[in-house]
């Protein structure tokens, strides 16, 4: 077979950046185009909150980079994980050992939950992935099952308090995600604790939540949340977490299941660029996202630091989007010939979810709304921006039932910490694997023995 000449691009990553350049150039003959990820599919990040508190399933905010692709003929899917970036010799390497060589390249790996130099990723999971997600229903729910169990009233208010760390749109969320489950969703379905007494406490070192919104609509989100009964602690600094609780200056909280929304930090792939980064670790590129004296290597999505009328581009899944096809068009135009053109990012506005009917965002950046009115914008806009028709009818179908009934459908605790731990210490009671998703029947609470899951 004769070799394909045709321009090779290579996407790094498959988010919002990377999929929207992969969509672009997937309808172009011209080119070639392999996009690398080190998982199957393509994540939809705002609504992940929403899989981590049972309200939505992971195939309804996931699908896979293959299917979503399928129409792309130019287009190759391989699942890697980028070790080292070769710009010499126009080559990444894969951490298997495999390598792909590439004649432009755009880098999209997103970022990952930053822990400011601590190791709390252990006892305080965040949510940027699937994975994560799961941990963290799998913590919230066994903490109420724990709870109906336990006799000892202080053990039980431990199991019973909830720590979210972080005031941004994922903290706020999250909390209030939670409320609406302790207080709505579960009460009728245990029989020896009241899920309504729950502690949710929302941390936030800064003087008020959602700090990128007018101070209006902080507020407002603050009084939201306490009416939900959510203990909000502003300008509070975690200084320590542990398996049992959290530090707060010299306050301690017993709390047995912490949950991380305090910030994020761009792909460690920015650095193996070799180009100058800023002291969060994102690329700093020129005002067409390519890297400065590197036409060929773009930079898009979180990991790039672009700097508008003076102000950071914010670290949002339109900015992303907006990004990529900015990319993808300017390989293009590097392809016939042209000139590349300047980014500008058009920012449409933004919105948080607090709770069932409340919401507060801008539109353009310009307009404050809050409450029903932000709710529904937030719930179009989302439902839009969704990867496939099949998860926004099932979003829209759930998002409905749910509204309904306070029902929450993917209440299943996926991993049995009891399980594991039987299967480690006694092998020969432990279930066949086939009968694994099983669970024993729960025991009353004077049974002693107990299983504890590890953090």
């Amino acid at each position: 077979m004769e070799p394909d000449r045709r321009p090779h691009v290579v996407i790094v990553g498959a988010g919002f950046a990377g999929l929207e350049a992969a969509k672009i150039l997937g309808r172009r003959d011209d080119v070639r185009v392999t996009v690398v990820d080190r998982r199957n599919h393509h994540l939809f990040q705002p609504l992940v909150y929403q899989v981590a508190t049972a309200a939505l399933d992971a195939s309804d905010v996931a699908a896979p980079i293959r299917g979503i692709l399928r129409w792309a003929r130019n287009t190759a899917v391989v699942l890697a994980e980028v070790s080292s970036i070769d710009r010499a010799a126009r080559t990444l390497h894969f951490a298997d050992g495999g390598s792909v060589a590439y004649d432009y390249l755009i880098v999209a790996a997103g970022a990952q939950d930053n822990y400011f130099g601590h190791d709390w990723a252990e006892y305080a999971p965040g949510m940027k992935s699937i994975e994560d997600a799961l941990e963290v229903r799998r913590r919230v729910l066994f903490a109420f099952e724990e709870a109906e169990r336990e006799t000892d009233e202080a053990r039980r208010l431990a199991w019973m308090t909830f720590v979210v760390i972080g005031g941004g749109p994922t903290g706020v969320e999250l909390a209030g995600s939670l409320s609406e489950m302790a207080h709505r969703a579960l009460p009728r379905d245990f029989r020896n604790i009241d899920t309504t007494s729950a502690r949710i406490v929302l941390v936030e070192g800064l003087d008020r939540l959602l700090p990128t919104y007018s101070e209006h609509l902080s507020a407002r989100a603050k009084q939201v949340l306490e009416n939900l009964q959510i203990q909000v602690r502003l300008g509070t600094r975690v200084t320590a977490i542990d398996e049992a609780g959290v530090l707060l200056g010299n306050e301690r909280i017993e709390a047995r299941t912490v949950l991380w929304g305090a910030g994020v930090s761009p792909s460690p792939l920015g650095r193996m660029l070799g180009a100058p980064v800023n002291r969060s670790g994102q690329v700093e590129v020129t005002e067409d996202l390519t890297l400065p004296g590197d036409s060929r290597v773009t930079v898009v999505g979180d990991m790039a630091a672009v700097i508008q009328d003076g102000h950071p581009v914010p670290g949002l899944a339109p900015a992303a989007m907006q990004m990529g096809r900015a990319a993808a068009r300017n390989v293009v135009r590097r392809v016939q010939g042209k000139a590349a053109e300047p980014f500008r990012y058009f920012d449409k506005g933004s919105f948080a979810v607090i709770g069932r009917g409340a919401a507060v965002g801008s539109i353009f950046s310009k307009f404050d709304v809050s409450g029903l009115l932000a709710w529904f914008l937030w719930a179009t806009i989302h439902l839009l921006y969704l990867v496939s028709f099949r998860s926004r009818i099932t979003v829209l179908f759930t998002w409905l039932y749910s509204y309904l009934t306070w029902g929450r459908i993917a209440r299943l605790i996926t991993f049995s910490p009891w399980l594991r731990r039987m299967e480690r210490e006694e092998p020969s009671r432990a279930l066949p694997r086939a009968a694994a998703s099983t669970s024993p029947a729960t025991p009353s609470p004077s049974v002693p023995a107990r299983a504890t899951p590890e953090h």
